[in-house]
Parts: C-alpha cells; structure tokens; sequence
C-alpha cells in the first residue's frame, strides 16, 4: 500500500470548464473563517455543476499534495454508498470483499481520528438521493478529514453538527457567455457576443443545457440566431433541440429533459404522496421568476391536486387536499432543489428553472395540457383580490398570467376567452399604467376575433375595453369614435338590453364629453339612467356609476350645486349597496368635495379631501393611483383656500411619489408638475414657474403630442408666467399662436379658447395695444 492512494474514479473535468465563484466560495468556507467545517454538502438543481465543482475541487486539492486518501463514491443508493466504503477498505485494510458491510464499517472506523495519526483524507459522496441512505453512513469528524457531498436534497439532516450547506447555482452571464466562447472557440467557430449572451439567457445559465446546446451546434452545424429560433419555437420540444444522449461530451448519459425525472419520482413519493408532481405541473405553466403562494394553495389549484390524487393507484381518496399539504408538497420540491420554495417572500414563493417547467410541459398531451392552462387561470383569478392595495401582487399576477398566455396555445379561448385575460388589462389600467393598459387590449382584441370571432361577446367587449383605455392614455376624442362603432355592433348581437350594450353606451356617453360635448354627454346618461333602471334596477352598481357621471357632467355643463347634490344622495345610495370602503364610494366621495369646493365651501372640500385621502390610504393604500389623484386634489384646493405655499410642497412630494409609482411621463404625473409650477408662481418664484411650464410644455408635446388639451394649457400657464416675469411682448406672442391652435384644435367656442382670447387681449392691452378692448364673456 502506497500513500497517496485514490479510490473511485473522479468525473473527468468538463471541456472548458469554468472556475466559478462557487468553486472559490467551497474552498474558502473550507479553509477560511473560525467555524470548523468537517462536512461540505453542495446542494443545488439538477444540471448546475455539482459533480463538475466537487470533482474540480477534489482534483485541485490532489494535485496540491494536500491529500493521502481520496474516496471518490457515487452516492444514488444505500447498497452504492456501502459497496464504495467496502472497496476502500479492500484496498486499504485488506478487508473481504465479500462481506460488504463489515468491510464499509471498517473504514469508517479507520476514519476515525486517534493519537498519532496524520493521514489527510477526502471522501466525496456523489448524487446522494436520499439523506436517509448516510444512516449510520456518515464518515466521521476528524481534524485530518473532510466529506463532501452533491445533492440535489435540502433536507435537514444535511445541516448542524459540523455539516455546512453550499447552495450551487445557475452560471452567472459572463460565465456563461465564456463558457460558450471557449467551447465553440475549440472548434474554430465564432459567433456573435450578443447572440452567445442572448442563447446563455434563452436556457437559463444552466450548465448543463448549455453544454449540449454547444454540442448540437457544432455537430449539427447551426448558427446561434437560428438555434435560437428554434430553441423558442413552441412547436419543438426539448429533445428537438439537444443532441442524442448518446452523443452527449463530458460523459454526460442524459440529457436535459431526462436530467430530473428521477428527482420528480422522488419527491412524488414524499409525503403527502402523488402530489408534488400535480403541483410541479402547474408550476410549469406559471412566471419560472416567481409564483405567489396564493395561486398554488387556491382552491382550483387545490381541487387539481385532488383529482390527481384521487386518481393515483393505490392511494387513500381524500374528499378535498389542504393548503398545509399543497405546501408540503412544495416543500418536498424544494428538498429535491426542484424548486426553490421561500415562504418569506409571498409574493414569489416558488420559482422554477424555465427549462425544467418546459420537460414538464412538452410530455403533456395536448387536451391535459389546455385543461392544465385553464385551471392555471382558474388559480390566478382566484388569488387576485378584487382591490389591489399590494401592488407587487398585482404586478406578480400580471407576470404569471403573461407566461401562462404564451404556454397555453389557445386553451385560454377555448371555449371563450378566460377571465384572466381581461382582469389583467383592467389591472395595468387600475395601476396607473394606462398607455400599457390600451396596448394590451389591442393584442387581445386580434386575439379573441382571431380565435372566436368579431362577433363573438368577448371579442366585442374587448373592443370596448381597448377604446375606453384608448381615451384614459388620453385619445378622448380616438374613443368616442371607436365606442360608436362598437356600440352598433354590440347592439345589433346582443340587443339593445343587453348589459354590455348599456356599459358601452355609457363609456361613449363619458368620452363625448370628455371631447367638449358636455351638454350631450349629459343627455344622453340621463337617458341611460333610465334605461339601467329599468333593465337592471335602481341599485344596480352600473345604474350608480351612470349616476355618478351624470352628476359630473351636470356640474361641468355649469350646474355645481346640482351636481353636489346629486352627488350627495349618490354617496348615500351607494354606502347602502357597495359599502362606505367600496372603491366607487370612494372615487363618488371624491368628485362631491371637488364640486363643494367649486361652489365656494373650500374649506368643507379641504376637510373632506382630507378625510379621503386617509380613507384611501386605508382601503387601497397609500401608492395606488385613486390615493394619489385624491391628495392632488386635497394640495389643489389648500392652494386654493390661500395656502400657495402649503400647496406648492405637497405636489413637489406628490409629484415624487407620482414619477416613482406611475413613472415621469405618466399624464397624472404631467398635470400635478403643472399645479406644482402654477402654485410656486403663485408663491413668487415667477421666473422659477415659467421655466418649470417651459421644460413641461416640452415633456407633454413629447409624451401627448402639440395638439393635446394639456399641452395647450401647460402653454396658456406658460405664456401667463412669462408675462408676470416681465416679457410682455412674448405674452402676447405666445397666446396669439396659442389662439390660433386652439381654434383649430378645440373650437372657436370651447372654454379653452375663449379664456385664451381673454388672456391675449389683456397682455396685448399690457403689452400697449390700447385699440385692444376686453371680450365679452361667452
């Protein structure tokens, strides 16, 4: 017996392997620090370099000369951990061969440190399966000695008593990226850095897909872009897209979609049994960057894990499956580095690396995987509240369903187009996002005519939805004009009756007056109102929200005491039905105090927004778009009590939380720096405003374009105060071309306009004009 000695034969070294910092981290934490470390486990998702990182260090560690005994043993099975400890006291003992046991307890004790004894020894237990297997197993605590395991596992028994956990991830970008360069450099091929880096992300950094995407385009002879190409094509499966097993470099035996099957089993054995396969399944079909806890514990997912359940051979038939055992489910995925499971971040509680969720995926047949979709949607609808006060969850669902819309190949219109589908444009448009809210119901409106028809219900209704977000991003007059044409095609299919045709009616009724039609507007809601009434009832919430625009208009057309009125009985009726914290009560509270402060209660409406705004940070929170509008509302009309100064600082926070929740272009970030300029004019800094209203006509002509009404107001605003600071001349000027583009724009009898040709005569009067005369007020 001669020392150094080796048992077992270590994998050979990957061709172009990476020295990652994982690699680094093993031997620091090996050799660095005061904690005493006897055990290292590195555990990890199936593909990530476990054997490669622990082969690599063992290696290094050999060829250094900082070793006696290396025990290289692969670890799948109880009997293979036993037969390698055994061949190792063969060789080093003597011991028999033919009493395995015997032999393996042998060596373990020999391992055992005693007085005089210096043999440094590493012994690596590859692909431990199953924790329980070391049962007895485990090489013992020695100064002189360390264990190293890879694992897929995560479970306890891996941890304390000397033992330290590695968790081994993903290849960072530029690991991947020279990993690729290097492999393909080899063989004299060289492709593009941004289609490397682009192929790295398409496969997730995993490394061992990227190490046989490697090998299919050097032995297939594809470019990257192509490859690409079909990597993302939904039409190929994984095994389209890698080589055959048997041609597989670096001694791998499997490939990617084969590489946790049996990880898979496994976890489907754990407690409680046949479910963590169900619930993998729907993972799959989810954001791989993160699944709310509340999707896979909902009662759709729960009864999809109950049917499969139910079904497995052999198995007790539960009526229903628990939120606890769907979480022990993802919990016995999580020990098998299937997935990652923290409960701490709820609304990412599961995520799932994209190529496992596609071998998942691609063995489904095609009617289990459209029923598989269509629970997926069932299971987001159920977890998204119906107020999104958490506007991380709302973004979370939004993702998931995002994903889930691109792995279901129409299930989610079969046979009609799932709710989530609309839920998730209402959402976009309730967050404030409503540019992205109109965009998303373009693609879905070609979706639902391309799968179910024009004449379909929700084909229509996603037209309507896509002309109503059209004029919220502000093409007021773009929606009326899309809402006629949808009004007529959704009366003739459904009737004049019909609930969506009385929802359209009043979406073109409110953007018709939206356009300066403020009188028709409230014709024809009245009207409206009466026929909601009739069809629905009085205390229908569509019959209320008719109500409330009709109100509005009415105060617009110049009746402000009416339409505070109004507006008050409205407040009552609707606390009765939806309740005081219902967001309609909320936005109908809002616009009564806006028409009491119209009249001349500014004091009453201050107190009144007041008590608004802590209502709506309350019930929606303090970042949603409703909150927002009612503290613009409460700083405007503190301005307008007298406190300009007062006013001036709560928009310049307004504006701050505005750019950070809804973002710098965002039209209600846009209007509140206009109040916030008007008032620090107002304050005295009137130089100070005109420059602000200079550099804001220049964000709203690029984000609205020049003929959009807010333009032209930030332009009146801007004249104004470049007249107040001295340029009268200029003044003048500016409203002259003001005047001219509002007349052609608005009107020559739009309130706009009119104010503007007052404006103009009183600077050209400043300016010396004296032929000029005031305008009658029209």
């Amino acid at each position: 017996m001669t020392w150094p000695h080796q048992v077992g034969v270590l994998p050979r070294q990957a061709d172009c392997f990476q020295d990652r910092a994982t690699a680094q981290q093993l031997e620091r934490a090996a050799y660095g620090g005061d904690t005493i470390v006897h055990a290292q486990v590195l555990t990890g998702f199936g593909g990530v370099g476990k054997s490669q990182l622990a082969a690599h260090h063992a290696r290094t560690l050999w060829q250094a000369g900082k070793l006696d005994l290396l025990v290289w043993v692969t670890a799948a099975t109880r009997d293979a951990v036993v037969t390698g400890y055994a061949q190792a006291a063969v060789e080093i003992l003597g011991a028999d061969p033919t009493d395995l046991e015997t032999a393996a307890h042998a060596f373990l004790a020999w391992l055992e440190p005693k007085p005089g004894t210096t043999r440094r020894w590493l012994v690596v237990l590859d692909d431990l399966a199953d924790p329980a297997d070391l049962r007895n197993l485990w090489p013992p605590d020695s100064t002189h000695g360390r264990t190293l395991i890879t694992t897929r596992r995560r479970d306890a028994a891996l941890t304390g008593n000397s033992r330290q956990l590695i968790p081994v991830g993903l290849f960072t970008a530029d690991e991947a990226t020279a990993y690729f360069t290097a492999a393909l450099a080899a063989h004299d091929r060289h492709e593009p850095p941004d289609q490397l880096a682009g192929l790295a992300d398409d496969l997730g950094f995993l490394p061992l897909a990227l190490s046989q995407a490697a090998a299919y385009l050097l032995d297939v002879g594809l470019d990257c872009a192509t490859y690409r190409h079909r990597l993302t094509d939904r039409a190929s499966t994984l095994t389209d897209v890698l080589p055959d097993p048997s041609g597989l470099p670096d001694d791998q035996a499997t490939n990617v979609a084969a590489t946790w099957s049996l990880s898979i089993e496994c976890a489907d054995q754990l407690p409680p049994a046949g479910l963590a396969r169900p619930l993998l399944q729907l993972a799959a079909m989810l954001d791989p960057n993160g699944i709310p806890a509340a999707v896979l514990t909902s009662p759709p997912a729960l009864n999809h894990l109950a049917g499969h359940h139910n079904a497995a051979p052999g198995q007790t038939q539960p009526e229903e499956i628990t939120d606890a055992e769907a979480t022990q489910a993802l919990r016995a995925l999580n020990r098998l580095s299937l997935i990652d499971h923290n409960p701490s971040s709820p609304h990412h509680t599961v995520r799932v690396h994209q190529l496992l969720q596609r071998a998942v995926r691609d063995p489904l047949p095609t009617d289990q995987h459209g029923r598989l979709a269509r629970t997926a949607a069932d299971a987001l609808m159920a977890a998204w509240p119906e107020i999104e006060r958490d506007t991380s969850l709302a973004q979370a669902l939004r993702a998931n369903t995002e994903v889930l819309t691109l792995h279901a190949d129409g299930a989610l219109y079969q046979p009609d187009a799932h709710l989530v589908l609309f839920r998730t444009g209402q959402s976009l448009g309730e967050a404030g996002q409503t540019t992205a809210a109109f965009h998303y119901f373009l693609q879905l409106a070609n979706d639902t005519q391309h799968h179910l028809g024009p004449d379909h219900p929700n084909a229509l209704t996603a037209r309507r939805n896509l002309a109503y977000w059209r004029g919220e991003a502000g093409d007021a007059a773009g929606a009326a004009a899309a809402l006629e044409h949808v009004l007529a095609d959704v009366e003739r299919v459904l009737g004049p009756d019909h609930p969506d045709t009385l929802i359209a009616r009043h979406d073109l009724a409110g953007f018709r007056g939206d356009v300066g039609d403020v009188a028709g507007a409230a014709a024809a809601l009245e009207q409206l109102v009466a026929d909601q009434t009739r069809v629905l009832g009085p205390d229908h919430p569509h019959t209320l929200y008719a109500r409330h625009d009709l109100a509005g208009f009415r105060g617009q057309a110049g009746d402000v005491a009416g339409a505070a009125a109004a507006l008050e009985q409205l407040v009552a009726d609707q606390t009765r039905v939806l309740g005081p914290d219902d967001p309609h009560t909320l936005i109908a509270r809002h616009d009564l105090a806006g028409f009491r402060g119209d009249a001349g209660d500014v004091v009453g409406a201050a107190a009144a927004f007041e008590q608004l705004v802590a209502d709506r940070e309350r019930v929606l929170g303090p970042d949603h778009p409703d909150t927002l509008y009612a503290r613009h509302s409460l700083a405007k009309v503190r301005g307008k009590s007298g406190d300009v100064a007062g006013a001036a600082a709560a928009f310049e926070q307004l504006v701050a939380d505005q750019t950070r929740v809804l973002g710098s272009d965002h039209p209600h970030t846009l209007i509140a720096r206009h109040n916030l300029a008007s008032f620090r004019g107002d304050a005295g800094d009137v130089a100070g405003a005109a420059a602000a209203f200079e550099q804001l006509v220049a964000d709203r002509e690029r984000v609205l374009g020049p003929d959009h009404p807010g333009t032209l107001a930030t332009r009146h605003s801007l004249a104004s105060f470049r007249g107040k600071a001295g340029d009268v001349a200029g003044a003048a000027a500016a409203f002259e071309q003001l005047l001219a583009d509002q007349k052609r724009v608005l009107g020559p009898d739009h309130p706009d306009t009119l104010t503007t040709r007052h404006s103009l005569a009183n600077w050209r009067r400043a300016a010396g004009d004296a032929s000029v005369h005031q305008p009658p007020d029209r």
